[in-house]
């Protein structure tokens, strides 16, 4: 794709995404599966249903643009990100110790989506793109909710694992 345009950028972006939380999908049943806390696998649960919906917006996004997602290459970044949470689920070791590096791959993901989010944002602004805006800020604070809740759940996590050590 030659990108001669901030749409074409957008474009991108957006299928980039798309790409992204196609991966999320598939990766957090297996997350969901290895967390030891009931807590941590409520929320990554109730982000897995999120992910479903905010996949609907892109889609939604695109549709509007007269694009499909379906032509959307593999996102590198989360792949790089969720081959490396998929090594932890490979390692042994205590539910605390374990809680820990996953919370901490998760909120990788998350910061990754965030940083994603906040720049598509800013280009549908730019663009004039005012339903894209909307709903890719909902999108937006929902990634920001679940680093939140991510983090309250990681200070009981990480003192559970410090006692484990």
């Amino acid at each position: 794709m030659e990108m001669k345009s901030l749409r074409d950028v957008f474009t991108h972006e957006l299928k980039d995404m798309y790409s992204a939380e196609k991966q999320i999908l598939k990766a957090l049943p297996k997350i969901i599966k290895k967390a030891g806390s009931t807590e941590l696998q409520e929320a990554l649960e109730d982000h897995r249903m999120a992910t479903e919906n905010q996949v609907g917006r892109l889609e939604e996004i695109l549709g509007a643009m007269e694009e499909t997602a379906k032509t959307a290459k593999k996102c590198k970044g989360m792949a790089g990100i969720l081959e490396e949470g998929e090594e932890l689920l490979k390692e042994r070791g205590t539910d605390g110790v374990l809680d820990a590096a996953l919370i901490g791959a998760a909120q990788k993901v998350e910061h990754y989506e965030i940083a994603a989010y906040g720049t598509l944002v800013a280009f549908a602004k730019q663009l004039g793109e005012d339903r894209a805006v909307e709903l890719l800020e909902e999108t937006l604070e929902e990634e920001k909710s679940a680093d939140e809740t991510l983090t309250q759940i990681a200070s009981s996590i990480n003192d559970e694992a410090n006692v484990e050590s």
